[in-house]
């Protein structure tokens, strides 16, 4: 298991919102995320779907392809996922998947949560690979960006 010290998980957090002002940029809800392994951020990304028109870009699941090009090897034993909005069903089977040990997020998905919200996929001790879960790293400023993201479309949609 990596240990990481607070600053170094707000650091790698900031780099995920980072990712994350990316996708609000591009219109795309804003979530972003980036890979760690020894300390150094090997794959970054943020929401993609609108962009690309997949359902499956998500900034997990994009983050994890581009972690998998690095490493050659699908799975990431040796990394760490920093995400800033809690993973949905879908990123939460695929960072199993991947073999992610240790996942740390920013604010919760109350309507899509697959990690503690509505489901505890991450951690379920019925499937063959459990992980370390995070929560709460930068909260306030990962559930603003998400908050002021669809205050602002909800604006736009009046006009």
């Amino acid at each position: 298991m990596i240990t990481f010290t607070e600053k170094e998980k707000d650091n790698f957090m900031r780099e995920a919102l980072r990712e994350a002002k990316k996708a609000a940029d591009n219109d795309e809800v804003p979530i972003g995320a980036v890979i760690v392994k020894n300390g150094e951020i090997i794959a970054r990304s943020f929401n993609a779907r609108e962009w690309h028109q997949k359902a499956t870009h998500h900034a997990e699941i994009c983050a994890i392809d581009l972690a998998n090009e690095v490493v050659g090897n699908w799975r990431l034993l040796d990394c760490a996922l920093f995400v800033t909005i809690e993973p949905c069903v879908m990123c939460s089977g695929a960072i199993s998947l991947a073999r992610l040990p240790q996942v740390y997020f920013g604010a919760t998905n109350p309507k899509f949560g697959g990690a503690v919200s509505l489901y505890q996929i991450l951690e379920d001790e019925r499937l063959n690979h459990r992980l370390q879960v995070e929560s709460g790293i930068l909260e306030k400023e990962c559930a603003e960006m998400m908050q002021n993201f669809f205050k602002n479309r909800r604006k736009k949609a009046k006009v």
